[in-house]
C-alpha cells in the first residue's frame, strides 16, 4: 500500500490558485457537449472525475480540444446519440458523470451500458431511475437491482410529444439524482415539471446546477424548493464560460489557516461565487476564526478554536473537514443532519468516525451525526482513505499537530486534485 507520512509543521501560510469546480466541470462539459456552437471551457478541472466525463463524451462523438488555456467543446446541438449507438462506459467513482449521463443517454437512439468500480456498485441509481421511468425512459438494471450497472435504451425521451410531462423524485438521498433530471429536461419537445419529495438534501448544489444551465440558454423556475418547471428547447454555447474554482478543495486550506500561523489566502472563490460550500467560511467564523472576503478570494487567520453545535447538511463534503478542524478546537463539535454521507465516495459517516478515533478522540456516530471530543494529546495514526479523495485531503490537516500523520493510499486525490500535496508542502512553514 501507498503510504504517505506528514510530519509536523508549523503552519501552512501563502496563497492557493485553487482548481476549478468538480461539479461546475462535469455539467459544463455535459452541456456544452449537447449545446449548439463550441464552447472554450475555461479553468476545467484536471482529474479522474473529468477524464471519465471526457472519454464518455469523446466516445459519443462529441469533438474536444485542449489549447493551452482552454478546452473547446464543439457542441452537437441536439442529443449525444442521434444515430444508433452500442457503447459500454466505465465512470470508475465519478458520480457526477454517471449519473448525468445516464439521464442524458435517454434522450437519444442506441444501447449504453453505464457502469463504475466497485464502490460505484453500491452507490444507489434508483431514485434517478424511478423518476426517468416516469418521464417515459427505457432502463434495465444488469446487476443488482437500484444500483449500477445499467442499460439505458435510448428512445428519444420526450421527443414524440409536446404534452407537458411530469414526474416526482425523493430529495432526500442525493441531489445529484435531481441534477441528473434537471441537465435533461430542456432537451426535451415538452415542458417537465419535476415534484421534490421530502426535503431536499444538498440545495447549494442544486442552484449550482441551476447556474450552469442558465448560462447555456436554459429556462427553469425553481418553486421554493417544491418544484421546478423547465421550458423545452436546446442549450446554446455562450461561447466562453469560466470554471469556478473548487471550494470544497478551498475548504481544507482554509481550515489550515484557521488552526495557526499567519493565515492561508485561496483565489477562485469568494463573495461573486455561486458554490454553496463557500459558507464553510462561515462555520469557520463560528469557531472562532477570523474572515475576510474580496469577489474572488477568502482568508482565513487563526483565532481560539471552540466546538460548535451546526447542522450541515447544505455542505456536505466541507462538513468532513469541519469533523477533522473539531480536533484543534476546545470543546465538543456536534455535526448535524448529514446522513447523506453515507452514499458518498464511502460510507463517510463511518469513515469518520472509526479514523478519528484513532488519533485519540472521542466520537459518537449516529445514523446523521457526528460528534466529536478532541483528545488531550493527539496520536499518531496511519488514516485509511477508503479509496475517499476526501478522506485523505482533510486528514492532512493533522500534520499542524504536533504528532503528524501517515495517509494511506494518499493518490485516490487524483479524483478533484491530484497535486493536493504538492500544494500542501509548498505552504507548509517549519520554523
Amino acid at each position: 500500500m501507498d503510504q504517505l507520512t506528514l510530519d509536523s509543521t508549523d503552519a501552512l501560510e501563502g496563497t492557493v490558485r485553487l482548481p476549478g469546480s468538480k461539479s461546475i466541470s462535469n455539467r459544463a462539459l455535459l452541456i456544452a457537449a449537447m449545446a449548439d456552437g463550441s464552447t472554450a471551457l475555461h479553468n476545467l478541472l484536471a482529474s479522474d472525475d473529468i477524464e471519465r466525463m471526457l472519454n464518455a463524451l469523446r466516445a459519443l462523438g462529441v469533438v474536444i480540444e485542449n489549447r493551452d488555456d482552454a478546452w473547446i467543446v464543439h457542441g452537437k446541438g441536439g442529443v449525444l446519440s442521434a444515430e444508433p449507438m452500442d457503447l459500454e462506459f466505465d465512470l470508475g467513482l465519478a458520480g457526477t458523470a454517471l449519473r448525468p449521463l445516464i439521464a442524458a443517454l435517454t434522450l437519444g437512439s442506441g444501447r449504453f451500458l453505464i457502469d463504475g468500480n466497485a464502490r460505484m456498485r453500491e452507490r444507489p441509481v434508483a431514485d434517478l431511475v424511478d423518476t426517468l421511468r416516469q418521464l417515459g425512459a427505457s432502463i434495465d438494471y444488469v446487476g443488482e437491482t437500484g444500483y449500477p450497472p445499467v442499460a439505458v435504451h435510448g428512445n428519444g425521451l420526450g421527443s414524440d410529444t409536446a404534452t407537458p410531462l411530469q414526474a416526482s423524485i425523493r430529495g432526500d438521498t442525493s441531489s445529484q439524482f435531481l441534477t441528473s433530471v434537471l441537465l435533461a429536461a430542456p432537451m426535451m419537445r415538452a415542458p417537465v415539471h419535476i415534484d421534490i419529495i421530502g426535503d431536499l438534501v444538498s440545495k447549494p448544489y442544486v442552484d449550482v446546477t441551476l447556474h450552469v444551465m442558465r448560462q447555456f440558454g436554459a429556462k427553469i423556475e425553481r418553486n421554493g424548493w417544491d418544484s421546478f418547471d423547465i421550458s423545452p428547447g436546446a442549450y446554446s454555447s455562450p461561447r466562453s464560460f469560466l470554471v469556478e474554482g473548487d471550494a470544497s478543495s478551498a475548504s481544507y486550506f482554509l481550515a489550515a489557516g484557521a488552526i495557526r500561523g499567519t493565515g492561508v489566502r485561496v483565489y477562485g472563490i469568494g463573495t461573486d461565487s455561486v458554490q454553496g460550500d463557500v459558507a464553510f467560511a462561515d462555520t469557520l467564523v463560528q469557531m472562532g476564526a477570523h474572515v475576510e472576503r474580496s469577489a474572488d478570494s477568502i482568508i482565513v487567520t487563526p483565532g481560539k478554536l471552540q466546538g460548535i453545535d451546526v447542522d450541515l447538511n447544505h455542505i456536505p463534503d466541507a462538513a468532513m473537514t469541519i469533523a477533522t478542524l473539531a480536533l484543534f478546537a476546545q470543546g465538543s463539535t456536534h455535526i448535524r443532519n448529514v446522513a447523506n454521507w453515507r452514499v458518498k465516495e464511502t460510507d463517510r459517516l463511518h469513515a469518520m468516525a472509526t479514523e478519528l478515533r484513532k488519533v485519540g478522540a472521542t466520537i459518537d456516530e449516529g445514523p446523521d451525526y457526528l460528534s466529536i471530543t478532541p483528545p488531550e494529546t493527539l496520536n499518531h495514526a496511519a488514516i485509511d482513505t477508503y479509496g475517499d479523495h476526501r478522506m485523505a485531503m482533510c486528514f492532512s490537516l493533522l500534520a499542524l499537530a504536533d504528532c503528524g500523520v501517515t495517509i494511506n493510499d494518499p493518490n485516490c486525490v487524483a479524483k478533484t486534485f491530484p497535486d493536493y500535496f504538492d500544494v500542501f508542502e509548498r505552504l507548509s512553514v517549519r520554523r
